[in-house]
């Protein structure tokens, strides 16, 4: 008999998971047991990999501390892995323990969250054990606790042994509706060298470079289709200015289901069109698009737009009356 032992938690010297964890494997290797210990906090680099030692286990127990909230990411990010890169058929086989011990509130919970994990991967219950510790020292030399770790490891021994059964629950269900939904069918070899992929750092750097270009690709062919748009916003206004002696302003124009703005900037008898500017603008407006449209197609004007609320204003309003003799469409 294999069981293999996952420890999510930061490895502290007063962690109490690992007092527990170090009882339960002493008490398995008087009965035989093959024990084999992953401290994912050391392995944070190849977690992808590390679906595969499952592979030789018949049995294997999720350890973890509650230090503030949840099961932390080391043990979050391996059961990550294990539902990506897993075979599923090899955990249908395999009977897990949870082990959870606490320094704040939330044991309880986080070993209810490892319980369904494993048997929405598929995997088989063990009954697990969990509890708050205030003081590592008086933890360790209870008898009574130490009683009742070692008297766990030898029911997950019995359990493994006699291959206990279990009703069906619920979340095996998700298992068997959810997870075959995928997008593609990996054979267990597949998934083995996908999760060799994952863990080569060289490959995954070059994904993300490829990843990258494409999006600055992506991004610049977008960009200039936007800008193109916005080209055709401004081209009304260049095409229809009537300057007024005198007249000059600074106009903020924001179209509201673009999320674009613009600026005219008119001086004397000069405009000029500006994505952005460092001077504050004497008007600012906000409309959309389409109300923009109307106004430059003659079906509006800008203060019939403002009377309506169709445009939302501050600043001058002299100025903002102005508009409507400098734009004439």
């Amino acid at each position: 008999m294999k069981i293999n032992i996952y420890y999510g938690g930061r490895g502290l010297v007063d962690d109490p998971t690992i007092v527990v964890l170090d009882k339960m494997q002493a008490v398995l290797e008087e009965l035989n047991v093959s024990v084999e210990r992953f401290n994912l906090y050391e392995m944070k680099n190849a977690l992808t990999t590390l679906p595969l030692t499952l592979k030789a286990a018949d049995g294997i127990i999720l350890a973890t501390t509650v230090e503030w909230y949840g099961i932390g990411g080391y043990m979050q990010s391996f059961l990550d892995a294990i539902w990506m890169y897993g075979d599923k058929d090899k955990i249908r086989q395999i009977y897990m323990c949870p082990v959870v011990m606490s320094t704040t509130y939330g044991e309880r919970e986080a070993k209810l969250n490892l319980s369904n994990a494993w048997e929405i991967l598929g995997g088989l219950p063990a009954s697990g054990i969990c509890g708050y510790i205030k003081d590592v020292y008086e933890f360790e030399q209870n008898k009574d606790y130490v009683t009742i770790i070692e008297k766990k490891a030898e029911d997950l021994y019995r359990t493994i042994h006699q291959k206990v059964k279990s009703l069906p629950a619920s979340n095996q269900a998700v298992n068997q509706s959810v997870a075959l939904n995928k997008g593609m069918e990996l054979t267990p070899q597949e998934s083995e060298q996908l999760s060799k992929y994952a863990s080569d750092e060289i490959y995954v750097q070059k994904q993300k470079e490829d990843i990258q270009e494409l999006s600055a690709l992506f991004k610049g062919m977008l960009g200039k289709q936007e800008k193109a748009q916005m080209q055709q916003i401004y081209a009304p206004f260049e095409t229809h200015f009537h300057p007024l002696p005198g007249q000059k302003g600074l106009y903020k124009i924001e179209l509201t289901d673009r999320e674009d703005v613009f600026y005219l900037k008119i001086e004397q008898h000069e405009l000029e069109i500006l994505e952005e500017t460092g001077t504050k603008p004497d008007i600012e407006m906000t409309l959309t698009e389409e109300v923009l449209q109307k106004i430059m197609q003659g079906q509006e004007t800008f203060q019939k737009a403002f009377m309506t609320g169709n445009i939302k204003m501050k600043g001058d309003f002299g100025l903002f009356r102005m508009l409507d003799e400098m734009f004439v469409f």
